[in-house]
């Protein structure tokens, strides 16, 4: 009997706070950031982070998106620091939207995956994605009111679909830096005047953990056919009587790795598309067809030749074609896997692409 009282004394002084557990917090008194953006600023780092629209009182009306931000020497001292510009506790557990700054992804971003990696709030679940022409700041106020947090989730959906550019995790990011040395960011920049917008900008290639160059345009959807991507996309081809508009539906490149005794001798990439009709006036025969087939081979083509000569001269093989091409030569591949960098630089490449029309 006495051991069970001292059992019950024991739990109420926790419950009453002696064991220093942490103390519970209704929502409403707290600010959910959704959307955090960061940047370089001098001597360390500034930190700029949205809740998106909050509802706040008995009635839950939509009050305007609390965005604060806050510079510091480090990442964790600007995160401490926006706490004492908000009525409500700032609460980082629910951003899954990271926006980094050109400058600061030009100086290296692993500090940053580092510190979400480690803290007990973030993680690499979130959203990542490079700004272009603007500090992320400047992109995460872009919202203005209403926040932007709903512009990047539309976008990340719209990729889930296949309609908008490859979206990635932190964490994929994370993955790509450490196996192959490089990876691929989407980039954004904040288009208008007073209710900015953000629009895709292709992709930031990243060589280490820092900005190598950007990937866009065509170059861009020859790096999407390269990783496998959001394949859909719609290619005009004029044929001898009529304009016939094509959409891909699919795509997937394999890679293979030739050598010369020790040496890498030719890269070879076969890309293979799925492709329906949408628009056409009259039927295609089969002489049509196959017409239309060439021309939407050379079209993709193309682009997986720019992509991959902007990707050689930046010295960046991060959609990891030479890792997947070392699987038919596991010895060989282990030889160059240290040099691979300097060797894709320059190894020849060879492309084939072979388009199946629904």
């Amino acid at each position: 009997m006495k051991k069970g009282c001292i059992l019950l004394l024991a739990a109420c002084l926790l419950l009453a706070g002696c064991g220093q557990l942490p103390s519970a917090r209704e929502m409403g008194d707290m600010a959910l950031l959704r959307t955090m953006g960061i940047d370089v600023a001098p001597g360390g780092v500034t930190v700029t982070g949205s809740t998106g629209p909050r509802a706040k009182g008995i009635q839950a009306e939509d009050e305007p998106a609390l965005v604060l931000s806050a510079a510091r020497e480090s990442l964790s001292g600007a995160c401490l620091a926006m706490q004492g510009q908000s009525d409500s506790y700032v609460f980082f557990g629910y951003v899954d939207q990271l926006l980094i700054g050109g400058e600061l992804a030009e100086q290296g971003i692993r500090p940053v995956l580092d510190y979400f990696a480690r803290d007990v709030e973030l993680g690499l679940g979130a959203q990542l994605w490079l700004v272009q022409g603007a500090a992320a700041g400047e992109a995460v106020a872009a919202g203005g009111d209403e926040g932007v947090d709903s512009r990047l989730e539309t976008l990340r959906n719209d990729s889930e679909m296949g309609i908008a550019a490859l979206t990635r995790t932190a964490g994929e990011v994370y993955t790509d830096l450490l196996e192959l040395g490089s990876s691929f960011v989407p980039a954004l920049s904040p288009v208008g005047d007073e209710t900015a917008v953000l629009t895709e900008r292709g992709y930031g290639i990243l060589r280490g953990d820092a900005l190598a160059g950007f990937l866009e345009g065509e170059a861009a959807k020859g790096l999407e056919l390269l990783a496998g991507g959001p394949a859909a996309d719609i290619l005009v081809e004029e044929l001898s009587d009529q304009k016939v508009s094509v959409k891909i539906t699919s795509a997937h490149t394999q890679s293979r790795l030739e050598f010369q005794g020790d040496t890498p001798f030719v890269l070879k990439l076969t890309c293979k598309v799925e492709a329906r009709l949408s628009e056409y006036r009259r039927r295609l025969e089969q002489e049509g067809l196959e017409q239309l087939k060439a021309g939407l081979e050379a079209r993709e083509q193309a682009r997986l030749a720019l992509a991959m000569e902007q990707l050689q001269a930046l010295g960046t093989d991060c959609a990891g074609l030479g890792a997947k091409a070392g699987m038919f030569h596991p010895a060989k591949w282990q030889a160059v896997r240290e040099d691979w960098p300097e060797w894709f630089g320059r190894v020849p490449v060879e492309i084939q692409v072979e388009v199946k029309i629904l």
